[in-house]
């Protein structure tokens, strides 16, 4: 464990919360200028989310939660285990550190002028290295129990599309196998694989997609809705067929389904964001735990929502109870066949008020504007933290969803 900061340092890292506040997102734009400039560090990024800011923002909140909790950094526990998580990932390693350190205070003496004194720069450059060096060791213990384990692997490895499914028009799944035909490490249901893709013309990128399948299956199944607008996905659809070839790290992510506890479990999910909730509730099945399952699921319409036949078998089987809502649909709540209902327009928080459980555990991922509804509303009710489990799709710049 790094040895902890000393007083005065912390003393000074407080003392530029409204700075950060003020300026935090012109420095992080600015770091990652000047970290995005070096090639052998501008591929381990996702480019999409520098170009809509989202990455730039999600550092500013957690640099400035960072200055904020100094004096109790055991509040920023999952927080940093996210982090971690998206690290390994993305297979960052300790010698891309430093780079990352010349940028962030080249930042902030750029951004504050003459306003980043010595003294803070040198607080500033202190209070990195503790979160690295925190970072780094738990990253290493990750790599390091992923590579032991039955299955697993360091670095890249090649999977081939044993098969690609369109399950609606926006929507396609492709189940992974290892190229080299050896064994598969088994995730965590809810965890996602991070790809390294050689896209023509656009050269090396990074993305994550949520495994879909259950844990302990032959294979990995990524579900990918396509978006006009972005890069990785049209050519996902339009060009990785059968007998194709991906890099993949090894699974990640800190959101996952807890097999220890006991009790309810309500799966609310919107849109895509079903993809890691699919694979819990895989995992609920397989288990046989005989826990309820309440899955609740939004869609634009009945056309473009994924899964819908193997929910609604599994409710009929008495496995779950299934709420379906479709935002184009025009028609009142009405029974779509045993333990099934379905509901026109959007999830509300005023329904999900008025069918909070206080004794379930409730697994959340969806737009960012959905999850802060969802968990706003669990929040008022009175269920505690433990109790909220969600998954942020790309990087969190919402403040009530960084902690």
């Amino acid at each position: 464990m790094p040895t902890p900061l000393d007083e005065k340092t912390r003393s000074i890292i407080l003392a530029t919360v409204p700075a950060l506040k003020a300026h935090g997102l012109a420095i992080t734009e600015e770091m990652y200028k000047r970290l995005l400039a070096r090639p052998e560090i501008r591929d381990l990024f996702n480019q999409s989310h520098q170009r809509d800011l989202e990455q730039p923002k999600a550092l500013a909140l957690a640099v400035l939660a960072y200055a904020q909790h100094i004096n109790d950094l055991g509040r920023l526990g999952g927080m940093v285990e996210r982090i971690a998580e998206k690290h390994v990932g993305l297979n960052i390693l300790p010698e891309h550190y430093p780079f990352v350190a010349d940028a962030l205070l080249g930042a902030i003496g750029h951004v504050l002028g003459s306003a980043a004194t010595p003294e803070i720069v040198e607080a500033w450059g202190k209070a990195y290295w503790f979160l690295a060096d925190v970072l780094i060791g738990r990253e290493k213990q990750i790599y390091d129990e992923h590579e032991q384990a039955p299955g697993g692997w360091k670095g890249w490895r090649a999977f081939t599309v044993r098969s690609r499914r369109q399950e609606t028009p926006e929507i396609v799944s492709f189940d992974l196998v290892p190229a080299d035909g050896g064994a598969l490490f088994r995730h965590k249901a809810g965890q996602y694989l991070s790809f390294r893709l050689d896209i023509p013309g656009h050269g090396s990128q990074r993305r994550n997609y949520s495994i879909s399948s259950s844990p302990g299956a032959d294979h990995y199944r990524i579900t990918v809705r396509r978006h006009e607008l972005g890069l990785v996905s049209p050519w996902l659809h339009e060009s990785v067929r059968e007998g194709d070839t991906l890099l993949a790290a090894n699974p990640a992510g800190d959101f996952f389904l807890d097999e220890s506890a006991s009790g309810p479990v309500v799966l609310l999910t919107a849109g895509v964001g079903l993809t890691p909730i699919v694979s819990m509730l895989g995992e609920l099945c397989g288990t046989k735990a005989g826990r309820a399952i309440r899955y609740v699921h939004g869609a634009d319409s009945r056309e473009l929502a994924v899964f819908v036949p193997e929910i609604t078998a599994l409710a009929a089987d008495n496995v779950l109870s299934a709420d379906f809502f479709y935002a184009r649909d025009t028609g009142v709540d009405e029974e779509t066949g045993k333990g099934v209902t379905r509901h026109a327009g959007r999830i509300s928080t005023e329904w999900l008020r008025a069918t909070v459980d206080p004794t379930a555990t409730y697994y959340i991922c969806g737009p960012e504007s959905f999850m802060q509804d969802m968990i706003g509303t669990l929040r008022d009710a009175g269920l505690p933290a433990a109790q909220i489990r969600y998954e942020i799709f790309g990087s969190a710049s919402n403040p009530d969803l960084v902690l």
